[in-house]
């Protein structure tokens, strides 16, 4: 199912989730900028996602600015994606999302072993 697209919205937070409202597309961010997971290889193992979701994720992350890509290897040609300002400024959304899902949702780590 295709989702609605928010890019002719003038609402910020519309556009913001035009950017990064894709499922999985906070995870891989967390994964670049708080990690430090710059590699396809390492961001699929962390994240248990398929290489084909992972390379539809971080081509937009791409496109939209937010991680550039970089040659590491030319044999075979391998990439690592690195965090932009952009990026980087984003940090702060994924620990306020990071806090209020530790606080309001009903799976929290110590809720674990209940």
């Amino acid at each position: 199912m295709k989702r609605k697209s928010f890019e002719h919205m003038a609402c910020p937070i519309a556009q913001s989730l035009e950017l990064v409202g894709e499922w999985w597309t906070p995870l891989i961010l967390r994964d670049t900028v708080l990690f430090g997971l710059t590699r396809f290889d390492d961001i699929q193992n962390d994240l248990g996602i398929a290489p084909t979701v992972l390379t539809s994720r971080l081509n937009h992350l791409v496109d939209s600015g937010l991680l550039e890509r970089r040659q590491y290897t030319d044999r075979p040609p391998r990439f690592e994606y690195i965090p932009t300002e952009a990026a980087e400024d984003f940090r702060p959304v994924l620990g306020a999302l990071a806090e209020w899902g530790q606080k309001w949702t009903s799976r929290r780590p110590s809720d674990a072993s209940s």
